[in-house]
């Protein structure tokens, strides 16, 4: 797996796959509090995009890609 789970924090690392969304939805169901660390992503696919929406998930680190970061801070950051 591209993510690791522990009991606080989803790490995303390398290219993350559609086969991650089902996984990502378990854990943030469970883990409301949980924190996401995407600074080692290099990319997401849409269907995780859209998990972390819906979740309004935390995100701890942003990607330390400029570009990527940039427009997933435009379609997660809450105002």
């Amino acid at each position: 797996m591209t993510i690791e789970y522990d009991d606080d924090q989803a790490v995303f690392r390398g290219v993350i796959g559609v086969d991650e969304a089902e996984p990502l939805l378990a854990w943030l169901q469970g883990h409301a509090a949980g924190r996401i660390d995407l600074s080692a992503c290099r990319h997401l696919h849409p269907a995780n995009l859209q998990v972390l929406m819906a979740a309004r998930a935390t995100i701890h680190a942003w990607p330390t890609d400029s570009g990527l970061a940039m427009w997933l801070e435009s379609a997660l950051r809450q105002p």
